[in-house]
Parts: structure tokens; sequence; C-alpha cells
């Protein structure tokens, strides 16, 4: 399930930050830093929101190398408007597999663009929750297609032990792994791998 980034250096690090920008859309998305469970199905944690996603995602330690990245790509304030939005985003454990000097690249002044391309890969508009998201899956025949923030389609199935995976563009996947972290604004969903757009 974990991507591959040969030859997507530059790709695979904008969207280690693609996780912090959408505008209003149905989608769910992995959204904290939690470990996938042992059977690999969704776990789904849906305290009351405290913040907004922002404040919700610099809250969590785990998403880290999200923040920065939001931040470098100027979507912080996009991220805490009103929304709702909803967002696959990445632990720092899946910026990790995308190469340092891309990581590093991308969130260069230079590097801008093509980061909030990756960012705004990672939000879906409107709120969608996991049992949405199943919902959609199930009603689509095992797979939904979600459309981002960034324009691009993620696709989002379910495997036979009711874990779900989303696979992007380049038909590389990511596993979702916790769900239902509630902010004001939207959720979060948190993945394993960093999604990329074409």
């Amino acid at each position: 399930m974990t991507m591959r980034f040969a030859g997507l250096a530059a790709v695979s690090a904008a969207a280690l930050l693609a996780a912090a920008c959408s505008p209003s859309t149905e989608e769910t998305a992995p959204a904290t830093d939690a470990a996938a469970p042992a059977d690999g199905a969704m776990t789904a944690e849906a305290p009351a929101a405290t913040g907004n996603i922002v404040a919700v995602a610099q809250g969590n330690g785990d998403f880290s190398t999200l923040v920065a990245a939001v931040t470098a790509a100027g979507l912080a304030e996009t991220l805490s408007g009103p929304g709702p939005y909803t967002v696959f985003a990445p632990t720092n454990a899946a910026f990790e597999k995308v190469p340092a000097a891309t990581r590093d690249a991308l969130m260069a002044p230079a590097g801008k663009a093509d980061l909030t391309r990756i960012l705004t890969y990672h939000v879906v508009p409107g709120r969608v929750d996991a049992a949405a998201l199943t919902q959609q899956i199930q009603q689509g025949g095992g797979s939904a297609a979600l459309t981002t923030v960034q324009g691009g389609t993620l696709t989002a199935r379910a495997g036979a032990d009711g874990s779900v995976t989303l696979t992007d563009a380049a038909g590389n996947t990511s596993r979702v792994v916790t769900t239902d972290v509630a902010a004001t604004n939207g959720v979060i969903h948190a993945i394993d791998t960093v999604v990329m757009p074409n």
C-alpha cells in the first residue's frame, strides 16, 4: 500500500502537504495520527470538535510536517475558514516516505505552487465522515470517486477486512488509518502515504 516515488520526486514532496486545503464537497479522509488497527479496518474517533482543521492538526504532534507544509503553501488561512472540508491528512511517517530532497524543494519558496497543488489534492469539499464514505463506496459498487479541491480525483475502496484505501491519479495507494477526527470546520482522516495528483 505504499506509494512509489521513483520519478515523482517533485510531485511527492508536494503531496506531503496536500492534506490541508479544500473547498466544500463530500468525501471522507483519514485525519489523525494513529496506527492502523491490526485487522486493517478503519477506526472511528469522533470526539467533540475543539478547533478548526489547522488548530486540530497543530495539536497533534504526528501532523507537524503537514502543518509546516500548509504554512509554507499559505493555506493555513483557507483551512481555518468556514469550510466545511474533509482532509485526508498524511502523518509524519507518510511524509518520510517522500525523499528528503523533494520535501525540501517543495517547502522552498520556489516550490510553493507545486506544494499547493499537492496539498489541495488531499482536501475534499464538504464534511465526509467515515459512515458517509463507506456508504458512497457501497453505492458505487465497491469504489467511490472523490473530487478534490485541486480538481483531481481520488478513488476510495473498501477491503475485505474493512480497511479503506485511496488510489491517486498515478495508481499509488494509501490506507486510511484513523477516521473522523472532528474539527469545527470539517473532519480529518489520517492516511499512511502521501497521494499525488497528475
